[in-house]
Formats: C-alpha cells, structure tokens, sequence
C-alpha cells in the first residue's frame, strides 16, 4: 500500500460479503465530520477495486445524509445493472448499522470519438508564478493540498463585503501525488462553500449533494501526472437555504479533465 496520506485515507478491505470496510481519516477532518472530497474519493474507490467492474467511470454522485462520525465504516457497492459497454453502480455507506451516505456511479468502455473541450482554460499564470495561500488553514484537510489562488481566495475579513462567487485557483494533492479517478475525485470538492466568497460572512452550511463528470479517461490523467490543476467554481443561485456551485478542472496542457456540481444547505 502506498505510503501517501491520500491512499492511507481512501484505502479499503474487501468484506467477504463483498462489501468494504473504510476508517475515516483524521488528516482529512472537517468542522463537522470528514472532508466530502474524501468521503466521496472512498466511494470512488469502492467502484474501482469491486471485481466486477467494467470500464471507466463516467460520473459519481453522492448525497450526504449525515456527518460520517470518526471511526470505521461500510461501503456497498453493487453493480445494479451491467450492459455490453456501460455499467449502473448503486453505493451505500453505513456506520452502527445506519446509512450515511448514498450514491451512484456510472462506468463504461470508453472509446475513440469525435472530441472538443467547449469549455475553454482562463487564462492565467502558471503555478509556479502564483504563490501558495499562506492563510491559516481553517480545518485539517486543507493542509493535504496544495493551493495557489488566483481569485475568490477564502476571505481573511469577514465583513459582509463580498461581491461575486468565482474561485480560481492551481491545485494538487501535498504531496504531489500522480493523479487518478479517486485523487480527481476529492480535488473536485476543494472549493470552500460559494456562500462564505460571495458573501464574506460566515454561516453555517453543508454540502447536500454533489456530481462529478469525469471527461477524461486513465491514459489522460496518468499523462497529467501529479502537476496542479486549475480548478474554478462558481454558484449560480442562492435561495430559501440553498445554493449551487458548478466547477470545472483542467491540467496543465488545458484539457478539461472534470467538471463537477453541488447543492449546498446554509443558514441565514
């Protein structure tokens, strides 16, 4: 097993009842419960070691029922439909008996297409121009990543001053880690809640959902090795206790390797 904190995090014993036994990770703690990035990369990663997997995955969504507590936990994953290329993934996480998690994956043979990104990279400096934030981290799974703002950095005053939602920033796991479907996965969550950025005040809030397109395939994200990602979030509404949050993330060659959406619950 790999020594890094990522793998020590997300790593998995299969059940003999085909299930499989997770722990939470204290270097991925949040305000309340794990990171949703890595509680959703453990999920991932059920779908990639379960033996009857076929293909590559396409898309994840996990909703969050309740806060995972520390400790250990059972993953379920299960095929719930298997066609000639594609395959339907149903995902439960219980903890003491009670689920906590739901989900659903989508996998499938990839093959050779017609291709073009229509959602082109911003333009901006490379990562090693942009400095790392040096702000405190506010809760430890913050420090397992290296982050380089460009715009929409957390704020360090919180006066109610904020006036737009967008997040830029380069981004890859500390340390670097060669990149891969459960890694993509948990970087695809790194944005703090949309609510603090635009409006530099902080309420209590909690991610409901989230979906994770993966347009790439393997051979491309082992071709980005373990270089930053530019990663860009934005809401687009917020109302009655909910907001949204699309975001894209590209490597370094600008190809735009996921794009990812959320609904957030906040209180006032």
């Amino acid at each position: 097993m790999s020594s890094h904190v990522f793998d020590q995090a997300i790593a998995l014993e299969l059940q003999p009842d085909g299930t499989f036994a997770g722990h939470t990770s204290a270097d991925y703690a949040n305000m309340v419960g794990p990171f949703g990035g890595i509680s959703a990369a453990q999920m991932m990663n059920a779908v990639l070691l379960h033996p009857q997997r076929l293909g590559e995955p396409v898309s994840l969504t996990i909703n969050f029922a309740a806060a995972l507590a520390h400790g250990t936990f059972i993953i379920d994953a299960r095929p719930a439909r298997t066609n000639r290329s594609t395959q339907h993934w149903v995902i439960d996480v219980r903890q003491n008996g009670e689920t906590v998690l739901t989900g659903t994956a989508f996998t499938a043979l990839r093959r050779d297409t017609w291709s073009v990104d229509e959602e082109p990279m911003p333009q901006c400096p490379p990562p090693n121009q942009v400095p790392i934030g040096r702000g405190p981290a506010p809760v430890e799974w913050v420090k397992q990543y290296d982050m380089r703002p460009l715009a929409g950095a957390m704020p360090t005053v919180w006066d109610g001053s904020g006036d737009n939602s967008l997040t830029q920033l380069w981004v890859r796991d500390n340390p670097p880690r060669p990149l891969d479907f459960a890694s993509l996965t948990a970087l695809s969550d790194v944005f703090f809640p949309r609510v603090f950025v635009r409006r530099a005040t902080l309420v209590p809030v909690g991610t409901v959902t989230m979906t994770v397109y993966f347009h790439a395939d393997s051979a491309q994200l082992q071709a980005s090795g373990s270089s930053h990602l530019l990663a860009q979030a934005r809401a687009q509404a917020f109302r009655n206790g909910y907001f949204d949050h699309t975001a894209q993330l590209w490597n370094e060659a600008g190809v735009l390797l996921a794009t990812t959406h959320q609904v957030v619950y906040y209180k006032n």
